[in-house]
């Protein structure tokens, strides 16, 4: 068990060669581009869920802001999409690679600060040091905030990467045990089998809603600078 215990995040390969870009594009099929007059149920649900999505976020947006919508609504349904599909069995999920959400994050975090320091550059100054900062403090308040900037893209990729990484480890660990305990009783079995599913529906919501909190704070970053 413990040999096996992070084999599910090792990037899989076909021939030697990675297939991690094929997994991370696979989401994409399940959002297909209607083409019909009158759409069916699983389309019809699925925009209704980007339009309240995408209302929440925004509302608190300026024009500026606005112009990002596709980008947050295709980050929230990719995180989303690639969390769920990562639950199934013998599945691979990128969000569980730091790397990978550093790769989101970064550039992201990047594009909110260039955009603050464009559109309001004396604003974006003044998070640095605080009105009525005494003298003393100004060197140090400067630093502390420029490391609490830099930091953001790694709190968003560490809290996503830290949440579904322990839901899984929480799944296999349970699941193991469940199936070491049906020689020892079956009671005591069936009661941890019981505690696998209401965790399996507990990480199902766990990864909607570690999708819409990484969504929710590049929002904030950008209302902050824009």
């Amino acid at each position: 068990m413990n040999q096996n215990l992070f084999a599910s995040f090792i990037t899989p390969t076909m021939m030697g060669l990675p297939i991690v870009i094929l997994i991370i594009t696979f989401p994409s099929i399940l959002f297909p581009t209607p083409n019909r007059l009158t759409n069916n149920r699983l389309v019809s649900l699925q925009q209704w869920l980007v339009q309240l999505t995408t209302k929440q976020m925004l509302s608190m947006h300026n024009k500026k802001g606005q112009t990002w919508a596709l980008m947050l609504v295709s980050l929230i349904m990719f995180i989303g999409s690639t969390n769920l599909l990562g639950l199934l069995p013998h599945s691979f999920t990128p969000t569980t690679q730091l790397s990978m959400n550093l790769g989101m994050a970064i550039p992201l975090w990047a594009g909110t600060v260039i955009t603050g320091f464009r559109n309001k550059t004396k604003n974006s100054l003044a998070h640095f040091l605080p009105q009525g900062t005494p003298t003393l403090l100004i060197p140090m308040l400067i630093i502390i905030e420029t490391i609490s900037l830099f930091i953001q893209p790694v709190a968003l990729a560490v809290r996503l990467t830290a949440n579904i990484t322990a839901g899984h480890l929480l799944m296999h660990l349970i699941g193991s045990a469940t199936l070491a305990l049906l020689n020892i009783s079956t009671t005591t079995a069936l009661i941890t089998f019981i505690i696998l599913i209401l965790l399996t529906m507990l990480e199902f919501a766990v990864a909607m809603i570690q999708a819409y909190v990484f969504t929710l704070l590049v929002s904030l970053y950008l209302h902050d600078n824009s």
